[in-house]
């Protein structure tokens, strides 16, 4: 199954985006499935207010853990993981109008006509699907690129 195919089976069954991204790609950055569903669970619709969408975040998530820095004195990865967190967001708003929920679904998800109406209009099946595809293909070319 690939990582698309993964993260698409867990939005599938009811998890985030984040989640759903975070997951697929749990493997390659040395976490459990499990930790990679807890650690995602609180990022889906832009952290419920709409903001960076959840996707994205589960694929900022990931590159954290391949390419963030842990030595305080490291600037060189401190500098990679900045230059890393800036094309995965660049890429997705070029491909999705946004990096926001809130644009890319046309709504407010921080308030209950916004979920009503991406209920009403099957958003969360009709565009989230689309994100997360696009989350991951963009994940996978930056990997590619940093191996």
């Amino acid at each position: 199954m690939t990582n698309k195919e993964k993260a698409l089976d867990y939005f599938s069954k009811r998890f985030h985006c984040s989640q759903s991204v975070l997951a697929a790609f749990a493997d390659k950055c040395g976490i459990t499935e499990e930790q990679a569903l807890k650690t995602g669970a609180c990022f889906g619709g832009g952290m419920r207010k709409g903001e960076v969408c959840g996707a994205c975040t589960g694929a900022l998530m990931a590159l954290g853990l391949l390419y963030g820095h842990t030595d305080e004195n490291d600037l060189e990865s401190r500098n990679h993981a900045n230059k890393v967190t800036v094309e995965m967001m660049d890429r997705f708003k070029e491909k999705m109008g946004s990096y926001l929920c809130r644009d890319i679904l046309n709504c407010n998800l921080a308030t209950a006509d916004g979920t009503d109406h991406a209920r009403k209009n099957d958003l969360f099946t009709k565009v989230c699907p689309k994100a997360i595809a696009t989350a991951v293909e963009i994940l996978e070319e930056i990997i590619r690129e940093n191996e």
